[in-house]
């Protein structure tokens, strides 16, 4: 490609500072690094955590970055020593990489690798390594993704390559929402076959972890939320009842338990409000 080997001015939405709203700017990409990938950003979801930093989190020292991790591209160009990535590739960005080398990796039960940016620098959500500039200043890349710019780049444990003809504005939700409520029923819960479960909150996160408690087997499925609109989309993604906790004069904890007999097999919060599993204990 033409950009190959330079630096990229493009588009992005850049946070200078906590609280307030997001700038769109000119920066400038550099090219990849010795293991890193340049990426096109074709898509990209908003996910909570994104307003977290911004709203909630605070930390200065996590300023000005560049927010988006749920995202999905086409390889522009790779750095040296890339050989499983080529130009044109279809890639999701990983917040979270895997090198497959440290103990982390090697252990089935984790996915918390030792060599991303959580490992070091949770506080701030970024490495202080960054390909981005603006204004004449460095910007750093949230969680080692940033994909809301128009390119970004990555070191390559923190890609996955997908198929040719995954339609990117619907996969690269895949980079975080669909994977983690899936991954919380059939890999953190380990919802069983025959099981009855309830998931509260039906975002894209809830309506992940409904499709996973069905695929796991669950034979009943309760779909928890304030927004009874949301209730025909869980159906078709497996829910079979519906609770709308403000149609009930009690905790919905107490309903539940009262139409199963003493409460569900597993429960899943996927509002992001600790208030609710509070209230379900």
């Amino acid at each position: 490609m033409a950009t190959t080997g330079k630096v990229i001015k493009c588009r992005a939405a850049v946070a200078w500072e906590p609280n307030v709203p997001l700038m769109m700017e000119e920066i400038e990409v550099a090219p990849p690094q010795e293991g890193e990938i340049r990426i096109k950003v074709v898509a990209t979801g908003v996910c909570h955590t994104d307003l977290y930093h911004l709203f909630e989190g605070k930390d200065k020292r996590g300023f000005p970055t560049v927010l988006g991790h749920e995202g999905a591209g086409v390889v522009e160009s790779v750095g040296p020593g890339v050989t499983d990535f080529k130009p044109g590739d279809k890639v999701i960005p990983l917040f979270l990489s895997q090198c497959g080398e440290c103990k982390f990796c090697k252990c089935p039960k984790t996915n918390l690798c030792d060599c991303s940016w959580s490992s070091k620098y949770y506080d701030i959500m970024s490495d202080p390594t960054t390909r981005f500039t603006c204004r004449g200043q460095p910007v750093l890349q949230f969680m080692g993704t940033s994909t809301f710019s128009e390119y970004t780049v990555i070191n390559q444990i923190a890609v996955a390559k997908i198929q040719d003809d995954a339609p990117l504005d619907r996969v690269c939700l895949l980079g975080c929402g669909i994977s983690t409520g899936y991954g919380a029923a059939v890999n953190t819960a380990g919802v069983t076959p025959g099981s009855v479960c309830a998931v509260f909150g039906l975002g894209a996160v809830g309506l992940a972890a409904v499709m996973g408690c069905k695929n796991a087997g669950a034979s009943r499925i309760f779909a928890v939320d304030i927004n009874e609109q949301k209730f025909e989309k869980a159906k078709v993604f497996g829910a079979t009842d519906f609770l709308n906790p403000k149609a009930y004069n009690k905790p919905i904890s107490e309903v539940l338990a009262e139409l199963t007999n003493g409460g569900v097999d597993f429960s899943l919060e996927c509002v992001g409000n600790t208030e609710v599993s509070v209230s379900l204990n």
